[in-house]
């Protein structure tokens, strides 16, 4: 291919695409750069697969620390290991945003591969490598309905609180500002790919987001139609799909028979293993001499088929309820006796069981990536086992779709968390999907909520979520389904979540399986998930309200200390002989954090708070002439020594007690008395000399 390059003002930045320059046995290969941050985009187009009974996409976006001119902190590994989760949950933003556009019938691989090779900690590499894809891909003879462009709007707060203004592509100064952010993946008409997060904003809020997004995705989708005419792209012509042809015959000559199995499936998710569906397959395989594979192909769209025309024309859903209907719904709190927090929520037989660990902020995450480093106080894990569909399978993996919902509940509820000098812990919750029949993801984020509120996690607001779906004939006639179950996700066209507080939503997501959908079905959907949402919290905050005023008596208590920088050395000791003397004596768990704030944790409160005080009284700046009343913890001939505060002790010598001449401090004193005394002078390595603040009366006479 020949040299091409192009050039766009985004933001008020220097967006270029270079093709033609680098890797050029790929099929395609583009270099994007945005600002300084560089991404190396290949497309590789395999050869046709016939035995595939699904269209095979691979899309990594692969993270290099020579990007930001850094080596692996590993002492001993200083190649790049696995994606971290962020890393995947990029790919999986690019890899959503461009599967809808693809023909389903094509069977070739392609392998998309997105390298970051320079980042300017300014220009986001998500957004770039997005880009970067959606051109690689107009550049390819391939059946794809593209152009798509990705485009994300940050919205920033003004200084008096009442308004703000859009931002597009925010800058990562500008993102630590922003009250929330959308990123939009759009066609010339349609959204195929939305993902959000932000602070209560509202549905107004969002689709005003849209038309700032909208604007700039023309500009840029009208760039790759340009760069394809120039590279002289051929269309490529699909054969016709002979499953679909087959799938709309035995739609019509078997529907009943189709239908009742339908049905069976969208009760229990493991419908498809009956004897009747058994019996219709084999009935494809001897009727149109197709092999068990391909005859469960055309089964998948002869359901497709037939929960359309089940939905649009009988006005009817599979499982029979009302279009804007919930599953009954459960919440549960409190559930196992020795976690810090445990919850279960139902929404039909989908069922989530979260529990919550909490720690010392020491335990936070320590995330590495070409930027920097980062640490993170709030983790969500989500896990999905087999036995969750009624299946056998490989557990203990986790798969790119584990990590993808686990982030979404964990941005969901991330914004109702408390700050941390209110609320000093690493929190982990875990969400165990027990049954699943659609939606886990919003289970889950409504399961982390109520597990937060069980263990004393003061959260603002309960969060809760739905997921709302839609069946269409075009793009007049469809319908909205709420709260969508296993088999409307899989025969259906959208996926679209919604997670939010009372008060505004805190996150989206949405999929689609076609070239996407309209803004006033946005808009719809929205106002749908709302009236949802809504109920759901209702649930909710029946089972609890607000965050319980104790933590479990098995969490931790944590107390931050934060000492003069110049005292730290003091409370540490040499060779760390203070600091864990400390630990040794009150059982507690004490970390010296980079920042000097020293963190102080253990079950006992009493030991922690013991700790604690003692660290202050360590780190107190003691000034000449205090007064203070001591205890003797030790003697010596030459003097005493006094604990005036927790940790702190100084000498009283034999010359500064008050009472003339002293020859042994023991005649005077022994351990376990009090006496008054003044702190009357400080040397240099901070050590205390004190004096008497009045002479030590001599013990009464039993006699007397």
């Amino acid at each position: 291919m020949n040299s091409l390059k192009k050039n766009l003002d985004l933001a008020g930045r220097p967006l270029t695409f270079s093709i033609g320059e680098l890797a050029q046995q790929a099929t395609a290969a583009v270099i994007t750069q945005y600002g300084e941050t560089t991404i190396l985009t290949t497309v590789v187009v395999g050869k046709e697969n016939t035995q595939l009974d699904y269209f095979p996409l691979n899309v990594e976006y692969v993270e290099k620390l020579y990007a930001g001119g850094r080596i692996k902190g590993s002492r001993w590994i200083k190649r790049e290991g696995r994606p971290n989760d962020n890393a995947i949950l990029s790919g999986r933003l690019i890899d959503r945003s461009i599967r809808p556009l693809f023909d389903p019938s094509f069977r070739r691989d392609v392998q998309i591969i997105n390298t970051l090779l320079s980042v300017d900690g300014i220009n986001s590499p998500e957004i770039t490598a997005a880009l970067g894809t959606a051109c690689a891909l107009s550049l390819c003879s391939i059946p794809f309905k593209g152009p798509v462009a990705t485009v994300k709007i940050g919205y920033l707060m003004e200084s008096d609180g009442q308004k703000g203004h859009y931002v597009v592509n925010p800058t990562s100064d500008e993102e630590l500002l922003q009250d929330f952010e959308i990123t939009f993946s759009i066609t010339n008409d349609k959204v195929v790919m939305i993902e959000a997060e932000g602070n209560q904003f509202s549905e107004e809020q969002f689709m005003e987001a849209f038309s700032v997004a909208q604007k700039e995705a023309d500009r840029l989708n009208t760039l790759f139609k340009d760069l394809a005419k120039e590279a002289n792209v051929k269309p490529y012509v699909m054969e016709p799909d002979q499953a679909i042809t087959i799938a709309k015959e035995l739609a019509q000559k078997y529907q009943s028979e189709f239908t009742q199995v339908l049905e069976e499936r969208a009760t229990k998710e493991g419908g498809s293993n009956s004897t009747a569906f058994d019996e219709l397959l084999n009935l494809i395989v001897e009727k149109y001499e197709v092999d068990a594979k391909e005859a469960g192909r055309i089964s998948e769209l002869v359901f497709k088929i037939l929960m359309k025309k089940l939905v649009l024309e009988k006005k009817k859903r599979v499982d029979g309820r009302g279009f804007d209907e919930i599953r009954p719904l459960s919440a549960k709190v409190g559930i196992l006796p020795r976690t810090h927090g445990s919850a279960i929520f139902s929404r039909g037989s989908t069922q989530v069981l979260s529990i919550a660990t909490l720690g010392p902020l020491s335990m936070q995450q320590w995330i590495e990536n070409p930027e920097g480093e980062f640490m993170k106080k709030y983790i969500h894990h989500y896990f999905m086992p087999p036995y969750s569909v009624g299946e056998t399978g490989r557990s203990g993996f986790v798969s790119r779709r584990e990590i993808g919902h686990g982030a979404l509940a964990e941005k969901a509820v991330e914004q109702v968390l408390p700050v941390e000098n209110k609320f000093p812990y690493t929190v982990r919750v875990v969400s165990e999907v027990l049954s699943s029949n659609g939606s886990t993801s919003m289970a889950s984020t409504c399961g982390s909520s109520l597990v937060l509120m069980d263990a004393g996690v003061p959260i603002k607001e309960q969060v809760g979520g739905i997921a709302v779906g839609i069946v269409r004939k075009n793009d007049d006639e469809y319908q909205l389904l709420t709260d969508i179950i296993g088999i409307e996700d899989f025969y259906g066209e959208m996926d679209f979540k919604v997670a939010g507080t009372k008060n505004g939503i805190t996150a989206i997501q949405l999929d689609v399986k076609s070239s996407g959908i309209t803004a006033k079905m946005i808009k719809e959907t929205l106002k749908l998930a709302k009236a949802a949402r809504l109920k759901v919290l209702e649930v909710m905050n029946k089972a609890i309200s607000t965050p319980r005023p104790e933590m479990s008596k098995y969490a931790p208590r944590v107390e931050i200390v934060t000492p003069p920088e110049e005292k730290i050395g003091e409370i540490i000791g040499p060779g760390g002989k203070n600091i864990k003397k400390l630990i040794a004596e009150t059982g507690c768990d004490i970390d010296v954090g980079e920042d000097g704030r020293v963190s102080i944790s253990g079950v006992n409160p009493q030991a922690v708070k013991q700790a604690a005080d003692r660290i202050r009284s360590i780190s107190k700046v003691y000034e000449r002439g205090e007064a203070y009343t001591g205890k003797v913890i030790k003697v010596l001939a030459f003097g005493a020594i006094v604990e005036i505060a927790p940790g702190k002790e100084g000498l009283l010598h034999v010359s500064r007690m008050g009472m003339g001449f002293v020859k042994d401090a023991n005649e005077v004193f022994k351990i376990g008395d009090t006496i008054k005394i003044i702190v009357d002078e400080i040397d240099d390595k901070g050590r205390l000399k004190l004096k008497a603040a009045e002479p030590k009366k001599p013990a009464k006479d039993s006699r007397d």
